[in-house]
């Protein structure tokens, strides 16, 4: 009989409870990395948050910025050295002007500052600025953002340049009211929006009258909103229309004001090296060259006279041409663009001949003066008057207060400007025709203003 055989099964006590610790400390540890990145992440998307939102303050400051310094201009003439200062006491004039007293500015050369400007104080939100000069023509703006204790900033440049919309944009331009009556014809050479008229007439709210069978070929932009225009006669029209159409379909109210240029006579005083006075003979054929009319000769030319280079008018002065007036140069008046009182004329009652600067003699005393285009007169405080015809005017009449009469017209080769608020008016059968092709620049004698251009190429993020 064979012995039974026992199983002996050996037991290793405790197996399960080490294998489920070390489940526990797995699962613990991931549980603990899980909580640790969860925390990690929060903590960096709270800081991603906050970091939006300073670069949001710096872009809201950045607009706000941007708003003020699109409204800063200065003279054209301001020397290069002075022209950062002179920003400076734009942007503030500007803020003072707006009644904006969050907005500080301080100006210590070469740098603007804005100090902090409170966004949302609730929430710790405001941004700060700088305006720093890179070079006489480039300026650097850097905006911070500031959110609780985390700030971003963004940069940009903005370079100085000239304003580019100004009332030589039109074929007539006048402050004060447009009167056409009789068979007048205003008209482009090229196209007819060489022909557009910009009327302010802030005065009167009759900006606009036409009578008979004159016609304005372009447009009409009137910046008094309660204007009225009033057409008279079957045929009177503008924009090729005629009644209520022309003035529903070609004439604009409320238009944004245009800048005025201001002139400058003295520019041309270094050209002058001749004088008419009391006892000048003006009634015989002459010629005069780089002349100066002095103040109270109230002179009549009379026969057919020769005008080269400047003629510059002093005021107080009434000065007539009643021949033929032949035109190689710049008719300057030096009175006030204040002045609309009437008192100084420059009257052309005879026919008109002009011819441009640039065919001036090829002499030493005109080689700068040939380069001054784009104006034939240029006469602030000044009323002129044109009766007879011309073939061409070359270049641009302004003053204050202008009257076409008569048999006056031909073709103008640049605008008609009237500073003055009293109506400039156009009557008789004379038709002007304009031709402002390839006109670009600002003509001869006018103070360009300078204005801030911002480059949007520029921007960028300051790393911290």
């Amino acid at each position: 009989m064979k012995p039974a055989r026992k199983s002996v099964r050996t037991r290793r006590r405790g197996a399960a409870l080490i294998t489920s610790m070390i489940f526990v400390l797995i699962f613990s540890a991931l549980a603990i990395g899980m909580v640790t990145l969860s925390g990690t992440n929060l903590q960096m998307a709270d800081n991603q948050h906050k970091a939006d939102c300073a670069r949001a303050c710096a872009e809201s400051g950045l607009e706000i910025v941007r708003f003020w310094l699109d409204s800063v201009s200065i003279p054209g003439t301001t020397a290069p050295s002075q022209r950062f200062s002179a920003i400076a006491d734009s942007l503030e004039s500007n803020l003072t002007a707006g009644g904006i007293t969050n907005i500080t500015t301080c100006y210590v050369h070469p740098t603007i500052t804005i100090p902090g400007v409170t966004l949302d104080s609730a929430e710790g939100k405001s941004f700060s600025a700088e305006l720093t000069k890179l070079d006489a023509d480039t300026l650097q703006l850097d905006v911070t953002g500031t959110y609780g204790q985390v700030s971003r900033t963004v940069r940009v440049n903005y370079e100085l340049g000239e304003r580019a919309q100004t009332v030589f944009d039109y074929g007539v331009a006048t402050r004060g009211p447009l009167s056409l009556a009789g068979n007048i014809q205003l008209d482009g050479i090229n196209i007819a929006v060489e022909s557009d008229v910009y009327i302010e007439s802030l005065e009167s709210n009759l900006a606009l009258s036409i009578i008979g069978n004159s016609q304005i070929a372009g447009d009409v932009k009137i910046v008094n909103p309660v204007a009225t225009v009033d057409l008279q006669g079957g045929q009177a029209g503008i924009g090729g229309e005629t009644g209520q159409a022309a003035i529903d379909n070609h004439v604009s109210f409320g238009a944004a004001e245009t800048e005025f240029p201001e002139p400058n006579p003295s520019y041309f005083e270094s050209y002058v090296t001749n004088v008419i006075d009391s006892t000048t003979d003006t009634s015989a054929d002459a010629t005069f060259e780089n002349v100066r009319i002095l103040a109270g000769t109230n002179p009549t030319f009379s026969g057919h006279v020769t005008l080269k280079g400047v003629v510059y008018i002093e005021t107080p002065n009434v000065v007539n041409f009643t021949g033929t007036t032949d035109v190689t140069g710049i008719i300057v008046g030096d009175g006030n663009i204040e002045d609309n009182s009437g008192v100084n004329m420059i009257n052309f009652a005879g026919d008109v001949v002009s011819q441009p600067v640039s065919d001036l003699p090829l002499e030493q005393e005109y080689a700068e003066l040939r380069q001054e285009t784009g104006t034939f007169l240029i006469a602030p405080g000044f009323s002129a008057s044109f009766g007879g015809s011309f073939e061409t005017i070359s270049g641009a009449i302004v003053a204050n207060g202008i009257q076409f009469y008569g048999n006056a017209g031909g073709t103008i080769n640049g605008s008609v400007i009237n500073y003055s608020d009293q109506d400039m008016t156009l009557t008789g059968n004379g038709d002007l025709y304009f031709n402002r092709s390839g006109t670009v620049e600002v003509p001869a004698g006018f103070i360009p203003e300078i204005v801030l251009n911002y480059d949007a190429s520029s921007y960028s993020e300051v790393m911290q």
